[in-house]
């Protein structure tokens, strides 16, 4: 077990030893540790390792300074220079919420960036704000196209926070949606692989397409689209279209085009991300808004054993807070040592 506060300042020490600058480091063990306190250890400080490797391999700018590229009344393009992504999606995400409230909705896309953890992390001051945000970013190729044998497009995670209106007074946390387009996301083989665990079947192909319960095989090999017990062509489709999507409005790299993410060496990703932010007042109204929101949350609670996408997340975030979180031994032990580099 370790104190929230004890994880952030671990998490920023060793990012700011492998070369991230104040800004990058902070933001990114913001962000990490977060996730940890959430249940989402595949997008935790488990990536830790991964990032300082890249910052010290150069496939990560350590002291890039993320800058707006491109500006219309209702899109803008930032530029995150080869570092790590999460000051540059700080800086969309309040580029997008500003246009959105004046112009009705808004739509910022991020180039040149790298992995930016869990998506929906990003869209919590948009639910904050009163405002409902789509997150989507493509990745490294780890899945085939329909019909397709060889990875080429990312798994490409999807996320959507919708608000909700106060109770008495209480702020209501939003409804969170936020998931990858493979059978599970591939930080869930990452985990799996530094544990030394086997993964289930359906989960991965090796790298000569066989179905294989090897994690360091599955990283090797390419992940599954969702729904493959059925043939995984809805899970291919709505990843083609993230890839078509974030690559050709931010003029970034397809995932074929990316050197894997799970090794030191390689060419810097350069991927893209894009955030979609609608002012709630802008069509039917606020009033309108909240009042559907509650009925659809209300007709999903009439069911016994329904939970509202996004309590779960909320709960352990709290309990996170107070109690501390609990990390595994080995990666805290890592973690320590490149504090201490």
């Amino acid at each position: 077990m370790i104190s929230y506060a004890e994880l952030e300042s671990l998490a920023e020490s060793a990012l700011r030893a492998a070369g991230a600058n104040a800004q990058q480091a902070r933001s990114t063990a913001r962000a990490l540790v977060a996730a940890d306190a959430q249940g989402l250890a595949t997008h935790g400080v488990s990536r830790i390792p991964f990032y300082a490797a890249h910052l010290r391999s150069g496939r990560v700018d350590g002291q890039a300074q993320p800058r707006v590229l491109a500006s219309k009344p209702a899109t803008v393009l930032v530029d995150a220079a080869d570092g790590l992504s999460f000051p540059a999606c700080e800086l969309a995400v309040q580029e997008a919420m500003t246009r959105a409230r004046a112009q009705g909705l808004a739509v910022a896309g991020i180039c040149n960036s790298y992995h930016f953890g869990a998506a929906a992390w990003h869209l919590e001051p948009v639910a904050r704000a009163g405002l409902i945000g789509i997150a989507m970013s493509n990745s490294p190729a780890a899945m085939p196209v329909v019909g397709g044998k060889r990875p080429l497009m990312g798994t490409n995670p999807l996320a959507a926070v919708f608000p909700r209106p106060d109770q008495d007074g209480r702020r209501q946390p939003p409804m969170v949606m936020d998931f990858a387009m493979s059978e599970v996301a591939r930080g869930k083989l990452m985990v799996a692989a530094q544990k030394g665990e086997p993964i289930p079947l359906g989960w991965a192909l090796d790298e000569h397409g066989q179905p294989t319960t090897d994690a360091q095989a599955g990283l090797r090999g390419s992940m599954l689209p969702f729904g493959s017990s059925n043939g995984g062509i809805k899970g291919a489709l709505l990843a083609l279209i993230i890839e078509v999507l974030v690559v050709t409005l931010t003029g970034s790299r397809f995932g074929a085009e990316m050197d894997t993410f799970f090794e030191p060496q390689g060419n810097r990703l350069r991927m893209g991300q894009l955030f979609l932010v609608f002012d709630l007042g802008s069509m039917a109204g606020t009033t309108a808004y909240a009042e559907r929101i509650e009925a659809l949350i209300a007709a999903m609670r009439a069911d016994e054993g329904v939970r509202v996408p996004g309590d779960q997340r909320e709960r352990k975030a709290e309990r996170a807070l107070a109690e501390g979180l609990k990390i595994p031994e080995a990666l805290l032990t890592t973690l320590r040592q490149l504090a201490a580099a």
